[in-house]
């Protein structure tokens, strides 16, 4: 099935998804689209379910009722979420989520390697991935070692190593130093794919995406 250039990257249709136990839904016949090309911030209160939909998206949480079109694509069941994850990437908003093994550069080539890469291919990609985002050096570093804004540059050149269709961010600037968060800006602003990020930092949002939508129980209204 080839994928149009004006179809929705993501397209979420009535979805309804309530945590095991809770008072009320986070999302109620919720709708939104991500069209190709587009760069946008999700914001929203607290506890708005912007990190839900995010886990919808990537099949961690199921939704009770609804549709999930990904690159034109229904999917529902672990084999198709285990297509969206090669192609999509999503960066935690804790990185010790996502690096997890010894040293830098074993985890950079995790994502090629789990992705039938080579482990010759697996490595020469991390090492670009890693020049790209300023790493040179980190190549034998322990992992567990790195300062939080080095984690996280770390743990986003694991996603990125993984050559994605589309980025997902979750609230990419929490814990960072001003220092990392203007090489993050960089980094997203010379990026050749759309992204998606969750983030309640207004300026950060400015500098990285050309809109931004509030997330709420039905929707995502443009702000």
């Amino acid at each position: 099935m080839h994928h149009m250039e004006g179809d929705p990257i993501i397209a979420v249709q009535h979805l309804t998804f309530r945590y095991p136990g809770a008072p009320r839904p986070v999302f109620e016949d919720f709708s939104f689209e991500l069209l190709p090309g587009h760069h946008l911030g999700l914001v929203g209160p607290n506890g708005a379910g912007k990190t839900t939909l995010l886990h919808l998206l990537m099949g961690l949480l199921k939704p009770q009722a609804g549709r999930i079109l990904i690159f034109g694509r229904e999917v529902s069941t672990e084999k198709d979420f285990a297509w969206v994850r090669q192609r999509v990437g999503l960066l935690f908003q804790n990185p010790d989520d996502q690096l997890f093994c010894p040293t830098v550069l074993e985890d950079v080539a995790f994502g090629p390697l789990n992705q039938g890469k080579t482990k010759a291919e697996a490595v020469a990609l991390a090492r670009e991935t890693m020049a790209k985002l300023g790493l040179e050096g980190f190549e034998e570093r322990l992992t567990y070692k790195l300062s939080g804004g080095e984690k996280k540059l770390v743990a986003l050149a694991t996603v990125l190593a993984m050559q994605p269709q589309l980025l997902l961010l979750d609230e990419p600037t929490s814990g960072l130093d001003e220092a990392t968060k203007l090489r993050l800006i960089h980094i997203l602003q010379h990026l050749s794919i759309p992204y998606m990020i969750v983030s309640h930092e207004r300026e950060f949002l400015n500098e990285t995406v050309k809109k931004c939508c509030q997330v709420h129980a039905h929707c995502c209204q443009p702000e």
